[in-house]
C-alpha cells in the first residue's frame, strides 16, 4: 500500500523525508509480523536472534558481548536476554575458561530443535516473497546498504 494513503499524509516535504518515515514505518510493520510469527514459540524476536546467532556459532561458545555486537536490535540487554533463555533451558552459559570475567553462551540441543521447528513451519522470506522478485530484492539489499553508508 502507498505510505501516504497508509499514514493520511497528503505529501511529504520531500523524497528524502519519505524515505526515512517509510522506513521506519516499514521496520515496524516488519517487527509486529515477526512478533506474531514467534509468539507461538515462546520467544521474542531478540531470544530468537540470539538462538540464530549461537546456532550459527554451534559448537563454539559465544560471550555475551560477542551476541551484543551481533544482535540486530543493539539497544537490547543481551544478558538478560541470554538469562531468560537459559530459564527456558535453550542455552547454557558458563564462566568462560580463557577469561574469567566473561560468560561463555552455547545453545542446547532444546534450543537446536526450537529453530528446527520453527524453521519447517516459519518461511521469513513469506514477508517480502509475495510482494518483490528476487531482483527487486536484491536491488532494496543494495539501497539499504547504500542508505547506512
Amino acid at each position: 500500500m502507498d505510505l501516504q494513503k497508509e499514514l493520511k499524509i497528503s505529501k511529504f516535504e520531500s523524497a528524502h523525508q519519505q524515505a526515512i518515515v517509510n522506513v521506519f514505518f516499514t521496520y515496524t510493520w516488519c517487527h509486529t509480523h515477526m512478533k506474531k510469527t514467534m509468539s507461538p514459540y515462546d520467544i521474542t524476536i531478540q531470544q530468537f536472534n540470539i538462538l540464530r546467532i549461537l546456532r550459527g556459532q554451534n559448537p563454539t561458545p559465544c560471550s555475551v558481548n560477542t551476541l551484543k555486537e551481533r544482535m540486530l536490535d543493539k539497544m537490547s540487554d543481551a544478558s538478560r536476554i541470554v538469562d531468560r533463555l537459559v530459564q527456558k533451558g535453550l542455552v547454557l552459559k558458563s564462566t568462560s575458561v580463557t577469561d574469567k570475567r566473561s560468560v561463555d553462551v552455547v545453545i542446547t540441543r532444546k534450543g537446536l530443535l526450537l529453530l528446527k521447528k520453527i524453521d519447517m513451519e516459519v518461511d521469513l522470506s513469506a514477508m517480502v516473497a509475495p510482494n518483490l522478485s528476487i531482483e527487486e530484492a536484491t536491488q532494496l539489499n543494495i539501497l539499504l546498504d547504500k542508505f547506512r553508508g
